[in-house]
């Protein structure tokens, strides 16, 4: 109980205290966005680590939740009534993964993780050509409330700890077990009575939940979003996996660690490389994926596992 106290009191005083030490405008923004791809990396761990439900086009739910946020401010023009797209955005990215997961999730193979991708560029046409609503290709320009980076900061460290504690608390539960099973053996879990598309469908809604929360939040940090960048396949969808898969899918501080790397070293690549940063970055994640194959956090536990598999190995033939 004293171990698991400080394993999360210790983090938790030094997330809180960045603010007043690091007041660099550069920096809190360097952390929030890694606290924001650490919440949406968590939110796709949860469906494709712990459900093993792959999906190409969690860029639908992010962008969901952005255009809420989005609308609400266009449609009132008050700030404040914005932020209250941050629940609502979820609520709307909920709805939305309903419609598709119900239908979907009775089919087997590939058709959830094609439906959504397909989904993702649907509404990115959608809200391409509804100007009355979204303002087509010109976007949505937001006056965010804020200007101290660190009210945001505290904002997302807020929500990607709710985050975190749910899934947590979720795959300590039934429910989570329910999600193991069905992601190791489909056939065996509906064997045993597990109604598989109702609990894969209860996945999806807390991904995609969380998922719309970040978009929304982004919308009030970043002030301004059109269709290609909340709807865009190549910058959220996959590095959404991306960034799960750096850091360790289906563990608890993967998602952390995969963002903590992400952020980092795509900017400091950034800095050094300058036009040529993607051709590094890409060819260092190709290097990470080969060496470390369940992402630094797996690779490490697995290490550790290893290692006291043969210190008990070599205890028991002293």
């Amino acid at each position: 109980m004293q171990k698991t106290l400080l394993q999360v009191g210790v983090p938790a005083a030094v997330l809180l205290l960045i603010p007043l030490v690091l007041k660099n405008p550069y920096i809190l923004h360097m952390l929030i966005l890694v606290l924001l791809w650490t919440l949406l990396a968590q939110s796709w761990n949860l469906l494709g680590g712990y459900t093993g439900q792959v999906s190409f086009g969690h860029a639908a739910f992010f962008g969901v939740g952005a255009y809420t946020a989005g609308i609400i401010f266009k449609v009132t023009e008050k700030a404040p009534l914005a932020w209250t797209g941050i629940l609502l955005g979820g609520i709307a990215a909920c709805i939305v993964a309903t419609f598709i997961g119900w239908i979907c999730f009775r089919l087997r193979g590939p058709f959830f993780a094609l439906s959504v991708l397909a989904l993702s560029e649907v509404l990115r046409l959608v809200a391409l050509n509804w100007k009355e609503l979204t303002n087509g290709a010109e976007g949505i320009l937001y006056i965010p409330p804020f200007t101290s980076k660190a009210a945001y900061y505290y904002i997302i460290l807020a929500i990607a700890a709710l985050c975190f504690w749910v899934i947590h608390t979720v795959m300590k539960s039934k429910l989570g077990y329910y999600f193991l099973a069905i992601r190791e053996d489909q056939d065996a879990a509906e064997s045993l009575g597990i109604d598989t598309t109702r609990y894969k469908l209860y996945s999806l809604l807390i991904s995609a939940f969380f998922t719309g929360v970040g978009g929304a939040f982004y919308t009030n940090y970043m002030g301004f979003i059109d269709p290609g960048i909340v709807f865009g396949i190549e910058h959220i969808s996959v590095m959404m996996i991306l960034v799960t898969m750096l850091g360790g899918a289906a563990t608890h501080t993967g998602p952390a660690a995969g963002a903590l790397i992400y952020i980092l070293l795509s900017e400091a690549l950034r800095v050094w490389v300058k036009s040529g940063h993607l051709v590094f970055f890409g060819a260092l994640i190709i290097a990470i994926i080969i060496f470390f194959p369940n992402g630094v956090v797996g690779s490490i536990n697995e290490f550790r596992s290893r290692r006291a598999q043969r210190l008990k190995e070599e205890g028991g033939a002293a």
